[in-house]
């Protein structure tokens, strides 16, 4: 059996319990991904297009720095990524996860927290980042999901 990892992004701390909830009935291992200087709540600021995530949104080729790096990424095979959907995708700092690491032949499987907002063209931005590794389709789950909600989606990935 593959070792399984939950690999998150969290700027308001809804992804980081949507991931630790996976990563438990998944029996996966869990790491969060940090971004090298913490988002404040004007840095989130969506309505503003000079904060900080409205920049890096808005330039496709933003790679926001990450703190640390994760050493043992060759012993997965599949990758549970989550992330906030923002403007109707990843955050930019996914990207930058992605292109710190050779995940060549790992399975890739996207889940965003969001309160409305869909999954939308995602993977086509995600697609670029991870070339060689088969990136499956994404989950959007509101807030506080059930653990009924994550397991009934785990089943169906049959992994």
């Amino acid at each position: 059996m593959e070792k399984k990892l939950v690999a998150y992004f969290s700027a308001s701390g809804v992804t980081a319990k949507v991931a630790a909830s996976l990563a438990q009935l998944a029996g996966a291992d869990l790491y969060e991904i940090r971004p090298q200087t913490p988002y404040t709540p004007e840095d989130l600021d969506w309505r503003n297009k000079r904060s900080r995530s409205s920049l890096e949104m808005s330039d496709p080729a933003s790679r926001p720095p990450i703190e640390g790096r994760l050493e043992s990424m060759q012993e997965y095979g599949v990758i549970f990524l989550g992330f906030p959907i923002w403007w109707y995708v990843a955050p930019t700092i996914i990207n930058t996860f992605l292109e710190s690491y050779d995940l060549s032949g790992k399975t890739i499987v996207p889940f965003a927290t969001s309160g409305s907002s869909g999954m939308g063209e995602t993977n086509a931005h995600l697609q670029p980042s991870c070339p060689h590794s088969k990136l499956l389709p994404g989950k959007r789950f509101s807030a506080s999901p059930t653990s009924q909600e994550i397991s009934a989606w785990l089943k169906s990935l049959a992994l």
